[in-house]
């Protein structure tokens, strides 16, 4: 029995010998990996950064992150995937300093060892998690779909509705208050449409189509207090281009803006947010709730001029003591004037700024292979594109975590057809760091295979408090609360 033991023993000592890391080739290049996570800012409680070598066949990958404070892991395996509590320990370890990363790979029994690349762990912390909705492409049916919660700091993802508990359901339109989960609304649509919102332990199914309204209420964002929300009501349409490199386009025939006041049910209106000659959407508070900002265009008729449709950023006062609005609408940015358009504007919480996404027309900027993002300095009214995270394809929605430190963000650059969720540091002075894609245990495996896009990322302070079935059944009873206009 002795002996066994010793055979395996020594087999298992002969087997790590020969994939041990002897004479390496150096090589003056970085590594080619996947995600690129080379040189990135990274907050302290995030995932395990694996990642897969993609510079051809490989029999082994030999990895050790070297902590600038202390401490170092060593992964020597097929995929470079980290212990996650070792992992955690170094990211504590070198908080405000850097990790360097040593990348060796054995090729036709040859060892080559790249040049280190750093990773720089930021001192300012992240929320618990992100909330997303994954869907399949589809157009006119509601093909599968869900919104999906995900832990930050590990790789559990859950699923917090989907749209196989209720055949024929679009969820959509999802939004938290400054990323407490406390306060929910989300938009159905389909045969059981409706706006499922939560506040604190009170659940109700509204019905938010009036006679003096466009439609249901449909993009939403919380008052920083928590008691407003505002929504656009839009009259949308999908169409489809003739040319292969544009895709799908939504079209708003109609749109305009109102804040609703959930403790009494009624719309709040405003005259000069209901105009016909004019199209208002994507309404946001200013992280002081008083004053809305919103994307607004002169009407055209549509599809003949619809590429003559810019949005610029606008804004009106709101006394959030009455609920009233301000005597005139300002205008902040006139995109149309710089031929483009602007869509998705996200002010940070700390007051300082607006990131919105800016293309050539239209207020849907999903497949718009122009789309960028850009940042007004609310302090200077300066704008600048964000050249650290834009690429050359796609950028499209994005968010803020509750610090303003760090935002999410989705773009197309991986395939071009598929959203991905990408992070972003902004320090104090407005610096921002290169972004990384969302971690994954296995990424190139994961991220190869996955046919949804992610849509509407939005940062969560804590896990969400929604029981499934209980909603499912509000969903599907016919029971909705009527709102009505404020007189």
């Amino acid at each position: 029995m002795k002996k066994i033991v010793i055979y395996i023993l020594l087999g298992l000592w002969l087997a790590a010998c020969s994939n041990a890391v002897t004479s390496p080739e150096p090589v003056d290049e970085w590594p080619h990996i996947y995600p690129d996570y080379i040189g990135v800012t990274i907050p302290a409680t995030i995932a395990p950064m694996n990642f897969n070598c993609i510079g051809g066949e490989y029999e082994r990958v030999d990895v050790t992150v070297t902590g600038g404070k202390s401490g170092e892991v060593h992964v020597n395996d097929k995929v470079v995937s980290f212990p996650q509590e070792d992992w955690e320990e170094l990211l504590e370890e070198n908080q405000g300093d850097s990790l360097l990363f040593t990348v060796s790979v054995r090729q036709n029994g040859k060892w080559r060892q790249y040049r280190s690349f750093p990773m720089y762990v930021s001192t300012y912390p992240i929320d618990y998690g992100v909330v997303y909705r994954k869907l399949a492409p589809g157009y006119e049916v509601y093909s599968k779909m869900g919104i999906y919660e995900r832990d930050l700091s590990t790789f559990r993802e859950r699923p917090l509705l989907e749209n196989t508990m209720v055949p024929g359901m679009c969820m959509n339109c999802h939004a938290f208050n400054k990323t407490k989960p406390d306060h929910l609304s989300l938009h159905i649509r389909g045969k059981n449409g409706g706006t499922l919102m939560q506040i604190g332990k009170k659940r109700e199914m509204l019905d938010t189509k009036t006679d003096s309204t466009l439609s249901a209420c449909v993009y939403p964002y919380w008052h920083p207090s928590g008691e407003y929300i505002a929504y656009s009501v839009n009259n949308t349409r999908q169409s489809f281009h003739a040319v292969k490199d544009e895709r799908v386009e939504v079209l708003d025939l109609a749109s305009d803006v109102l804040v609703y006041y959930p403790e009494t049910h009624e719309l709040l209106l405003s005259p000069l947010l209901q105009k016909k000659e004019v199209f208002e959407t994507f309404p946001v508070f200013s992280s002081d709730g008083r004053k809305l900002y919103f994307c607004s265009a002169e009407a055209k008729p549509i599809p003949e001029e619809y590429k003559e449709i810019r949005y610029n950023l606008c804004s009106i006062d709101f006394n959030p003591e009455d609920g009233t609005f301000g005597e005139r609408v300002d205008t902040l940015i006139n995109a149309a004037a710089m031929k483009k358009s602007i869509s998705f504007p996200r002010p940070s919480y700390d007051g300082k700024y607006i990131m919105f996404t800016l293309s050539d027309y239209g207020n849907f900027s999903i497949w718009h292979k122009e789309a960028d993002l850009w940042l007004m300095n609310l302090q200077d009214g300066t704008l600048r594109p964000m050249e650290e995270v834009n690429s050359d394809d796609t950028e499209s929605f994005h968010n803020w975590s509750s610090n303003s430190r760090w935002f999410v963000f989705s773009s197309r650059r991986g395939d071009g057809l598929y959203t991905r969720l990408y992070l972003a540091c902004m320090d104090e002075n407005g610096k921002v760091s290169k972004p990384f894609l969302l971690p994954q245990e296995n990424p190139w495996a994961y991220y190869d295979r996955l046919d949804c896009s992610y849509n509407v990322p939005e940062f969560t302070s804590e896990p969400v408090k929604l029981e499934r079935r209980k909603v499912e059944r509000r969903i599907v009873s016919r029971k909705r609360v009527p709102v009505e206009v404020r007189e």
